[in-house]
């Protein structure tokens, strides 16, 4: 900034330059206020979820203890499923994805397909509340996974969005302010040396 000739043209530009990084941190301050908003409204819906998955933990631990309790582990980890079901339970998780400020923000669904008992006798309503509590635990710690990479996504973008901001108004804004000051000390000053030197031209 100081090696700048000290010109008419120079302090336009600079005080171009200046309005520029005004509008560029008044910007990065308005994205800082967003961020911080979608910030919280995720935090919320965090917070909400993660009390419904321990209670729907606690949940799934009882049904599996009745579970165990009526078949025990064998029997349990045995259990004869329709073929319709391949033997094992499907997850269908369908992502939704959305903006804001360029974070991209995801909301995520699983819906969990529930194998039953080959044949109606050996079905119990042990095994069977034992599979909808764990389908339904998956389903909320599915979309609390999504809500999770959201927060670490807007507390990433927002650091480097405030230290951008930070950077503009301690240091860039700052630097250049004094450079425009300067130059028109110095051009000042040679307008007061110009017109000295013109009145002491002999007539």
């Amino acid at each position: 900034m100081s090696q700048t000739v000290a010109t008419r043209s120079a302090l336009i530009e600079l005080r171009e330059e200046q309005v520029s990084m005004r509008e560029g941190y008044g910007f990065l301050d308005e994205k800082c206020l967003l961020l911080a908003g979608a910030t919280l409204r995720e935090l919320q819906q965090f917070q909400a979820l993660w009390n419904e998955c321990q209670h729907l933990q606690s949940s799934a631990l009882a049904a599996l203890d009745a579970a165990l309790g009526r078949h025990g582990l064998a029997q349990l980890l045995s259990y004869p499923l329709a073929e319709q079901a391949n033997a094992a339970p499907r997850e269908e998780i369908s992502v939704q994805v959305r903006s804001i400020m360029g974070v991209k923000l995801q909301s995520a669904r699983c819906e969990p397909s529930i194998p039953t008992a080959r044949w109606p006798l050996q079905r119990s309503p042990e095994a069977a509340d034992c599979a909808e509590t764990h389908a339904a635990w998956l389903t909320a710690l599915v979309q609390l996974a999504a809500v999770a990479g959201n927060l670490e996504r807007l507390h990433h973008e927002y650091r480097r969005t405030a230290r951008r901001a930070r950077a503009l108004d301690s240091v860039l804004l700052p630097e250049l302010a004094i450079g425009v000051s300067n130059i028109g000390t110095q051009l000042e000053e040679q307008e007061q040396e110009d017109a000295i030197c013109m009145r002491q031209r002999p007539q």
